[in-house]
């Protein structure tokens, strides 16, 4: 199993209209994705992210399937605007010694597939997350605070 996780600080001025429509497209995301196993999108308590999304994926296969998924992209697209800090977590119980460089691989595809994604990413304030090294030259903090380390 992969656990995919996300964590986002939104704009002081983010349209809540706006925001709410992103949670709904993230929720929506988890319902309707085969490749989801279960989810969890809510807010975030602990340090300066408010949002937080937890996608459990059963593969390599099905963690593709949910990075490439078309709502994703929308998700993407309408939220990313609206973020200032995001770190992104992989955390598996998968015993391929290959999985870590599995998982940065499609995100390097999909970074190479989409230079839209790309130009989003390089305009937040802080970035990090496995297969970005190269997209995202301002990563967050050690520990994954933006601004710390």
């Amino acid at each position: 199993m992969i656990y995919h996780i996300n964590r986002f600080a939104t704009k002081k001025d983010a349209p809540e209209d706006q925001l709410s429509h992103v949670l709904e497209l993230m929720h929506r995301l988890g319902k309707e994705l085969a490749a989801v196993e279960f989810y969890c999108v809510g807010r975030d308590f602990s340090g300066e992210f408010d949002i937080g999304a937890l996608y459990a994926l059963k593969d390599i296969g099905a963690y593709r399937t949910y990075m490439f998924a078309a709502l994703h992209e929308d998700i993407d697209n309408a939220g990313l605007p609206l973020v200032t800090n995001q770190v992104s977590y992989d955390l598996t119980d998968d015993p391929d010694p290959q999985i870590g460089d599995k998982m940065a691989q499609v995100h390097r595809d999909r970074f190479a597939q989409r230079p839209e994604l790309r130009r989003l990413i390089t305009s937040l304030g802080s970035y990090q997350g496995p297969g970005t090294e190269d997209v995202a030259p301002r990563p967050a903090g050690t520990g994954g605070q933006p601004g710390e380390g």
